[in-house]
Parts: structure tokens; sequence; C-alpha cells
């Protein structure tokens, strides 16, 4: 990614306006983030903090995030020290990846200190580490997050810098010193030289930069005077940029959608290969590349638990459902048994005890042909017919139950992967607790605290089509059961994919005749909450609310219907987005 020395430096120019606010609140809502809320009497911004291996970054954040019901131990120790402090500078190193934040606080005797968050951006090295005054390390996210341990992350250490490379800053390197720190380095792709001698510089950037220079390709040590000229001017350009705080700051998106990378001008060096997107910030653009993605890593993290609980249970039932259909397919004789017992009885008189075989003929057939009996030699002819009766009657009975225990271990299978894909789609922690608390409810897991109060209910999310018919869709299957056997009329339509684990879906008619796009954006709505977001083609069942009914004992959310009709959708993203209503 992109998150560069040069990119924290128009970060750093943004939060440079927030000096003189008050940390008015601080919130860890992941294992890897900090949010620090910060309130002056003419602007207010929440602070994003990230040290995660893959997206380590500083920026502004408007995209909310849930806070966890329990502060982890570093937020609480932040809130004590930092609480109220107010914010007097932003600091950056050269173009170094590391951002200070220095407070003036009020320690707990009332006297003054100034403290300082250091935020290390540095890929799997990231860290946040808050230091006194007197240089020494209050406490850090991550204790001695640098793996080479040249150095002690530690409460009561000295802070010490990160090791540094010996690299140029382009910002202030003049024509000479640039060329001469590329003809020291290896002789190497530019791109890559560029990366080893100069500071700030991410391989995107670099690669722009030898893009501008030759469009070919050229190595480090084979410049041309022309060369070297385009190269002078791009990085020179690029520096007056960022220090008139000229931004030109575009997204990179691939032709199916996915974010690719960000850089603060038009980068030129994939062509028509990429969509380039506009953006009017340094932090809108990280917040319109990671948020999304790190929603998902969030909730993943959070929800790990009930992740595994529920892989293990699918799989566990998936092998008893193949064992049992097994076992019935081996009761699929019990009717040769009773063919073979039928057989010897009416012809006892011609057994004798100690046979191995009887050879008789099959009256129940055409022609009568003859058939071969294996005998129990030390049982008698009566015994034989017996033994085969009791083999048919236990055939039965296992028959009857294996039927009833199959079906039960379908209806089984099908909830579990209705919770799973309810579960991966989660947003939100009251998603997971009204989850757990449904698990719990059905006796999948222990309630871990059964005193405290039920998670609040929040309402079904609500889309509205383009000519004005409002659609509800529920968030996990005891709302999937109250939105459709409680809310809807019997004369709305219900919505959802065929065979496949998915929300209920509403299009609430009001007694009117829904048009073919209401009925076709319920559809992809449907199609979009339900295990086949990802696919090209989703088949979406859809009826009246009247024609669908819950069994007696069905799991939540479960539910059978009639009178169907079925549409064929592509699950649209963009299209959902832009229906959704704001809650």
């Amino acid at each position: 990614m992109a998150f560069d020395g040069a990119y924290l430096y128009a970060v750093r120019q943004e939060i440079l306006s927030l000096v003189g606010t008050r940390v008015d609140k601080i919130h860890q809502p992941s294992r890897d983030e900090i949010i620090l809320f910060l309130r002056g009497y003419q602007n207010t911004a929440k602070l994003l903090i990230s040290i995660s291996g893959d997206s380590a970054r500083v920026h502004l954040t408007e995209i909310p995030i849930e806070n966890p019901a329990a502060p982890p131990m570093f937020c609480m120790l932040l809130r004590k020290h930092l609480g109220g402090g107010k914010l007097v500078n932003v600091r950056q190193d050269g173009l170094e990846r590391i951002l200070f934040l220095d407070f003036d606080c009020t320690n707990e005797l009332g006297d003054s200190v100034r403290l300082t968050l250091a935020c290390e951006v540095m890929g799997r090295y990231s860290n946040c580490i808050l230091i006194h005054e007197d240089g020494k390390v209050i406490d850090s996210l991550k204790r001695n997050a640098d793996l080479t341990r040249e150095r002690v992350l530690l409460p009561g250490f000295s802070y010490e810098m990160p090791h540094r490379a010996n690299k140029i800053n382009f910002l202030e390197s003049d024509d000479t010193t640039i060329l001469n720190a590329l003809l020291l380095a290896l002789d190497q792709n530019l791109e890559k030289a560029l990366v080893a001698v100069i500071e700030g510089v991410s391989p995107l950037l670099a690669r722009e930069w030898a893009y501008y220079t030759c469009k070919s390709g050229v190595r480090s040590h084979a410049l041309t005077e022309d060369h070297k000229s385009r190269l002078l001017y791009i990085i020179h350009r690029t520096a007056m940029m960022m220090q008139n705080q000229n931004y030109d700051f575009h997204v990179l998106q691939t032709s199916d959608g996915n974010l690719k990378d960000y850089l603060f001008f038009r980068p030129e060096q994939y062509g028509n290969l990429m969509l380039v997107k506009p953006m009017p910030s340094a932090s809108q653009t990280l917040d319109a590349f990671y948020s999304q993605r790190d929603l998902k890593a969030r909730m993943k993290q959070r929800a790990n638990d009930l992740f595994k609980f529920i892989m293990n249970r699918i799989e566990r039932v998936t092998r008893k459902l193949s064992s049992q259909q097994a076992e019935l397919q081996e009761t699929e004789n019990m009717q040769k048994n009773k063919l073979y017992g039928d057989l010897l009885s009416a012809n006892l008189y011609r057994i004798q005890k100690g046979d191995a075989v009887a050879i008789l003929e099959n009256f129940y057939e055409e022609n009568c042909p003859e058939i071969r009996i294996p005998l129990q030699v030390n049982l008698t002819p009566p015994q034989n017919a017996q033994n085969y009766y009791t083999k048919y009657r236990k055939s039965a009975t296992a028959k009857q139950k294996l039927a009833e225990q199959i079906e039960n271990g379908t209806q089984e299978l099908q909830y579990l992967e209705s919770v799973f894909d309810v579960l991966s789609r989660a947003e939100t922690e009251t998603d997971l607790l009204l989850l757990r608390e449904e698990l719990a409810s059905q006796g999948y897991v222990r309630n871990r605290n059964p005193k405290q109060k039920p998670p609040k209910q929040i309402p079904p999310m609500e889309y509205q089509t383009e000519d004005g018919f409002r659609i509800l869709v529920g968030r996990n299957n005891r709302q999937n059961d109250q939105l459709t056997l409680k809310t809807a009329s019997k004369q709305d339509l219900w919505f959802h994919t065929q065979n496949i684990p998915g929300s209920h879906v509403i299009l609430i008619t009001d007694q009117k005749e829904p048009s073919e796009m209401a009925i076709r954006q319920a559809a992809v709505i449907a199609s979009y909450h339900s295990k086949a977001r990802e696919s090209a083609q989703v088949p979406v069942d859809f009826c009246k609310v009247k024609f669908v009914k819950k069994p007696n004992g069905a799991k939540p959310g479960m539910v059978i219907f009639t009178n169907q009709q079925t549409l064929y959708v592509k699950p649209d993203s963009e299209l959902c987005e832009k229906l959704k209503k704001s809650s």
C-alpha cells in the first residue's frame, strides 16, 4: 500500500488544523485501533490510529465505528493520561513513517505535563507508544513490537527511535545529492533504486517517477541526460506539490470494483488497466480505501470464536448425516430378509437342521425361479426363518428412526449455515450479541452473563426502490421470523434466495400493485444479503407473505412457502448502497 512517509506528510498537514483542540473521548474498537475524539471551539474530529500489519495508518476519519462494551487496558491508560489533554503539536522527523502527537495534560497531582503519542506506521512493526516528557515509555499498544529487539518498549524504559536507514529527504535535497545517491546505490531497476535511496517513498510512488522518466524502464546506472532531467523534474514537482499542499488525491480501482491503491496525485503508470477515482482529501481517501476492509477484519476478529464453533458444528453434523445415510442405504435389504423368512416358513418340511443353504422356489415371482437362502447350521429351520424376520423388523425400525434423524440433521445443518451466513455479514457488535443470544436460546452456547440485560433490538435494514416502495431486510434469524410472520402484511411480497442461506426480504406494497422495477430491485437486495453475494447470477424466490408458513418446532428463520415465482438476478452492491436508507 502507498501509506509511506510522503503520504503521512500530507496527513500531518491535515491534522495540524486540530492543534488547540482537546481530547474529549478515547475508544479502542479493536486490538489494533485507537480513536481519539478531539473537540475545539470551532471544530471536532476523530483521529484514527491503526497499527494493523496490513492497514497501518494515521488519519482523520468520518466512518462510524462501534465501541466495545468493555474498554481494553491500553484504552483505559490513554483515558487516564490523555483525557482532557490539549493537542499542541504534530511532528514528523523528515519523511519517516512516525507521527508524534504532543499533548499538554494534567497529571494526578494537578501538575501540567507534556505527553507524546508516537504513532509508528511501519507495517508489521507498527506501534502506538505513549511517552512521558522525560522521554520514558509509559506504555505501548504492542510491547517489544520490534522483533529485532534492538530497543525495549516497556514501561519505564527510555523511548528510542527505530533504526533509520541512510536515505535522503527529497523535500530538501538538490539535484546533485539525488543523482549521486543513485550512483552510489546498486545498479538495479530505477524504481527499486529510488525506494532504496530516498526516504518516505513507497514502491507505487517510485514506479510513478520511473514511469515518467522512461516508460519502457531503465536501470539506475544507465540514465541518460534526458532521463536525469525528467526524473529530477518529477521529483521536484512532487516536492512542490507537497510543500504547497497542492494535492490531487486518487484511488485506484480494478475493473471488478476492488480498490487497489491510492496516491496524492493522478497515477499514469497503469493506463487503462485501472479506474482512477479522484478524492477530496488525504483522510477521506484512506477512509474510502480501508473502511470496508477494516470492518470485515474487525468483525472477524471479534467473532472468531463463533466462526470456529459454527464451523466445527457444521462439520460434525455433516459427518453424522453422512454416516446415517450410509446406514439407511444398508436397510434397503430389509425386504429381502422378509422374503427369505416367508419362503423358509412355507418350506420348513424341506429343510434339515445343519443345512448351510436352502434352495427354494420363489413363488412371489413369475415362473417361480429358484433362490439360494443362506442358513445358520446351528439353528433349526423355524429358528432360521425367525432370524430373518428379526432382521427385517430391526431394519424397518432403523429405517424409520434414521429417516427422522436425517430430517432433523438436515434442518439443523440448514440452520447452522444460515447462522454462519448471518455471522459473515455482521456489521456491528450488537449484531454479534444478538446472534450469541439466539444461539444460547437454541442451546448451542451458554449465556456468558445470565444477569446481564439482553442486547437492545435493532430495527431491520431499510431500503427504498427508485419508484418509492419500502423494502425491509432481516439482520438475523429471529428478526427474519419477526419481520415475515409479525411485521409484514399478508399482501406484501416475501423474497429469499432459492436453497441458499440469506435474509428474509419484505417488499411493503401498502395494498398497491408493485412495479416490475420494485420486484427486481427487491430480488437484487435479497441476493446481496445472502451467501451468494459474490455470485454472478442468483435465483431468488418470491411470493405473497400469506403463502409463507412456519412449521411447528422449526428453528428460527426456517419457513416453508408455496405459490412462489423465481427471478434470476445479479447481486449489485452499488445499487444496494444507493437504495439504502440511512438509519
